[in-house]
């Protein structure tokens, strides 16, 4: 299943944010994909505080990852950026991350590729004619699921 979102500005990016937040579950996997500057950490940042999280949100391009414990489970922003060989996946013991109750956003997947667990969406950013256009494409019944849930939203 697949679904295309066109973002004219942050409010759009706001509002989408909310809608992913009000229907991710736990031990759902998001696959983040675009050039740099695109605007996957920024979709991430407001997802994060629109599940209730306040602060200072930073980036994980250093760090390679940010934890955020919420009530039923962590949720990890992992990027990738940096990776070099997809086997500082296991170098950094990321797989041990989903042992526990987690939502993951991952940016830079790719550079892990097969070594990350079920991804259920796949998030494309890109720009077309000076919008943003966000492509989320399910590779999950539970992804099915939720994108269902996203589309039918009032939230978008």
């Amino acid at each position: 299943m697949q679904y295309k979102f066109i973002l004219n500005d942050l409010e759009t990016t706001q509002r989408l944010a909310k809608g992913i937040a009000q229907v991710i579950v736990p031990n759902f996997v998001v696959s983040l994909s675009g050039n740099l500057g695109a605007g996957k950490t920024t979709l991430t940042r407001e997802v994060l505080r629109n599940l209730g999280i306040t602060g200072s949100i930073k980036s994980p391009t250093f760090t390679l990852v940010e934890p955020y414990q919420l009530p039923d489970y962590t949720l990890y922003h992992f990027d990738l950026y940096r990776f070099s060989d997809p086997e500082e996946w296991f170098d950094a013991g990321f797989d041990e991350y989903f042992s526990v109750p987690q939502v993951s956003f991952i940016e830079w997947a790719e550079k892990a590729q097969g070594l990350i667990p079920q991804i259920d969406w796949q998030i494309t950013i890109s720009f077309k004619h000076n919008l943003r256009e966000l492509i989320i494409d399910s590779l999950t019944i539970t992804g099915d699921t939720c994108l269902t849930k996203l589309i039918n939203s009032d939230v978008i």
